[in-house]
């Protein structure tokens, strides 16, 4: 017998946790290959990013959102505050897995699995774009907690 809250299954977090997996599923069979000088430079930009979270560097980490999140926060600091806030595994994770890029019309998406103090697993989607003289920038980025624990 299992101690009660152990072994139970979040079942609106499970749904969501296999709709993501099947919507980046169906993207991967249909979406072309992102070349591998394209997926470093995502990747990279979404690690530097992280970096900049973990140096509390408000101005660094706003440089890498794409120019819709920049309007709609306006400053570096209300931007880090919002990541605090709604994003704290991203903020700062205990883990980070990097997942294969795929494009997606004119985006890239990078998932990535992050893990939390507590040992949750959770999914980020990144929607990245590559803009003129600067580069690939983060459009969004969706989190889920997938309701697997790590050891």
């Amino acid at each position: 017998m299992m101690a009660p809250g152990q072994g139970e299954i979040d079942l609106n977090r499970l749904w969501l946790t296999l709709l993501l997996l099947f919507a980046m599923g169906a993207a991967v069979q249909a979406a072309p290959t992102v070349p591998a000088a394209d997926a470093r430079e995502v990747r990279a930009v979404v690690q530097a990013q992280l970096d900049a979270f973990a140096a509390d560097d408000a101005a660094r980490a706003f440089s890498y959102a794409g120019p819709a999140i920049r309007t709609m926060f306006g400053t570096p600091d209300r931007f880090l505050a919002m990541v605090r806030a709604s994003y704290p595994v991203v903020y700062r994770p205990a883990s980070v897995a990097f997942l294969i890029p795929e494009v997606a019309g004119d985006e890239v998406i990078q998932g990535v699995h992050f893990g939390d103090a507590s040992g949750r697993v959770w999914l980020a989607i990144y929607r990245l774009q590559r803009l003129e003289r600067v580069g690939w920038r983060i459009n969004g980025c969706q989190l889920v907690e997938s309701g697997a624990k790590t050891t």
